[in-house]
């Protein structure tokens, strides 16, 4: 006997962009994600967990800002940031956050097809209920041992790794929370930003560790940004590397620079199977602009 299969509504994906650690580059590639789902056509709200900060609600406000001034029209994602009570807050005051958290997703997931939140640098209540949502969770690391502590620690003779850490140990816990819960199992991405041109004994160790630490932890580890002036540069203006590589949008010549970047966050995305590569023609329109 056959038996009709029910059609499934798309389900809306979580995507966590998460580390313990500030200055790892957690606001530019949340803004990336968002933008670049966004110019694909899909549905994208954005929430900004760090009320202190607010460096991912400032950059959208940039943005919103400088389409205004330039007439133009770059798309910008339904955001919200979201206030907890950082002041002492007592396990009530924890609870009633938490409840709040995901009422918002709950609403927002009515009507999205991807949520994107960027989260504290730093523990906190929210964070941790944050990644035990996450269908995806990046978590970018600058190419440094400084960086790498917050997911193992090493020998300090052979910096060779010896066991996991405090962030790793939260992701685990949350990822087993998620398991508990019957919802399928988070897919975690570790971004090696602020790469070195050169290879050094620092990038070699470094991967060495990296790789170490996947097999362990079960986290899929991709080249992410290097070190570029650029990427500062657009969030002045609430840009991306995404966006139109023209004069008036970028408020200076296109160059090379930009070009590299535009490559740079295209293969990083669709590494992480969130977006095609440029096609040739894009990389030959963009050369010729900055040429």
């Amino acid at each position: 006997m056959l038996v009709e299969q029910a059609t499934q509504l798309p389900r809306t994906r979580v995507i966590v962009v998460g580390n313990e650690k500030g200055g790892s580059g957690k606001s530019t590639v949340a803004m990336h994600v968002a933008i670049a789902l966004m110019k694909t056509q899909h549905r994208v709200a954005t929430i900004d967990l760090d009320s202190r900060q607010k460096t991912f609600t400032k950059y959208i406000e940039n943005r919103h800002a400088w389409a205004q001034q330039t007439s133009r029209d770059f798309g910008i994602p339904n955001h919200l940031y979201f206030v907890e009570n950082t002041d002492h807050p007592t396990a009530e005051d924890e609870a009633a956050d938490g409840r709040s958290l995901s009422d918002q997703i709950d609403t927002l997931a009515q009507s999205f097809e991807y949520i994107v939140i960027d989260t504290p640098g730093r523990d906190s209540f929210l964070g941790r209920l944050a990644h035990s949502m996450a269908d995806t969770l990046i978590t970018p690391l600058n190419d440094s041992f400084v960086d790498l502590d917050v997911l193992g620690t090493v020998d300090r003779g052979t910096l060779s790794v010896t066991g996991t850490s405090h962030y790793s140990h939260m992701v685990e816990e949350a990822r087993s929370r998620r398991h508990d819960s019957n919802k399928l199992d988070t897919d975690w991405i570790v971004l090696r930003n602020r790469l070195s041109m050169l290879r050094s004994r620092n990038t070699r160790l470094m991967g060495e560790g990296l790789r170490e630490l996947s097999q362990r932890l079960n986290f899929r580890c991709i080249e992410g940004l290097s070190e570029r002036t650029i990427f500062r540069e657009f969030y002045a203006r609430g840009l991306t590397a995404l966006d139109t590589l023209d004069e008036l949008v970028l408020g200076v010549r296109p160059t090379v620079s930009h070009i590299a970047a535009r490559l740079e966050i295209d293969n990083l995305l669709h590494a992480m199977h969130l977006r095609g590569p440029l096609t040739g023609r894009e990389v030959n329109e963009h050369s010729r602009d900055a040429a």
